[in-house]
């Protein structure tokens, strides 16, 4: 299995980045873990967007899944996935269709979205839509997929992507909580965000400190770290220092193009 970071930034974006966007792959396979916004670009860099075979989002905030619009758009307008011959391009009768796993409520959300300014049904016209439920196990490709609800603003679920020798857990957004711990013990390498300079002021808690971050990978045993979801405006260096102090070994920072093998010789 590998793993390209495609986007890590939180809601807004680092200059020149992306928002939340993992690439998995595994034999030939290619699965798309949320597609925030800047994610389609990236993508376009390191693989041809209509080899995508699926999409997986993980909740229903925008830059976790906004840029399934302008990927739609491509799937339904560039001339290659035209049924005539157009541009250069022979026609094709079989268009790249990706499969779209997202949180019950997706496709009416959706609509609603793209309905602003157009056709409503443009996004389930580009993927083959599935909503999945929280105690749900799917099968996707060569990828066994398990998910746990974590605490956040909206409906949120920690992912497990999983083959016969690897396995990967990303944490998606999530406040302190416990139900990780369990999901994620003894993974391979646990993707976990690290949003905060320190906890919400308000009170109301929907992200992790670096520390946070480190402290639930110790918990839960997890054999390698990469903290995401942060800020160019965090001091990298104070980072990776305050989750590598709490989880008891060094860490890793996500950064775009970065890419993770599991299994692995050594820690990435």
């Amino acid at each position: 299995m590998r793993i390209t970071v495609l986007g890590k930034s939180p809601a807004w974006q680092d200059a020149g980045g992306a928002c939340s966007g993992y690439l998995i792959e595994a034999e030939d396979y290619a699965l798309l873990l949320d597609c925030g916004n800047g994610v389609f670009s990236k993508l376009r860099s390191v693989r041809d967007y209509i080899d995508i075979d699926a999409v997986l989002i993980s909740h229903l905030h925008a830059d976790h899944f906004l840029d399934l619009v302008p990927f739609s758009y491509a799937l339904t307008y560039a001339p290659r996935q035209q049924p005539v011959p157009v541009a250069g391009w022979p026609g094709t009768s079989n268009p790249a269709r990706p499969e779209l796993y997202a949180p019950v409520g997706a496709g009416e959300l959706f609509r609603e979205l793209v309905g602003c300014w157009g056709p409503d049904d443009l996004i389930d016209k580009a993927f083959a839509l599935h909503e999945y439920d929280g105690p749900d196990e799917l099968t996707i490709g060569p990828f066994a997929v398990r998910f746990c609800e974590v605490p956040h603003y909206t409906r949120t679920f920690a992912v497990e992507v999983s083959t016969g020798t690897a396995r990967l857990t990303y944490s998606a957004d999530c406040s302190p909580n416990e139900e990780l711990i369990p999901f994620a013990r003894r993974t391979d390498l646990l993707l976990i965000e690290a949003t905060l300079p320190r906890p919400e002021r308000t009170g109301e808690r929907g992200h992790l400190t670096p520390s946070e971050a480190g402290e639930l990978a110790r918990r839960a045993g997890a054999r390698a770290v990469v903290i995401t979801h942060f800020s160019d405006e965090l001091d990298p260096d104070w980072a990776r220092a305050e989750a590598s102090r709490a989880y008891g070994a060094d860490v890793v920072l996500a950064h775009e193009g970065a890419q993770y093998t599991i299994p692995r010789s050594e820690a990435p």
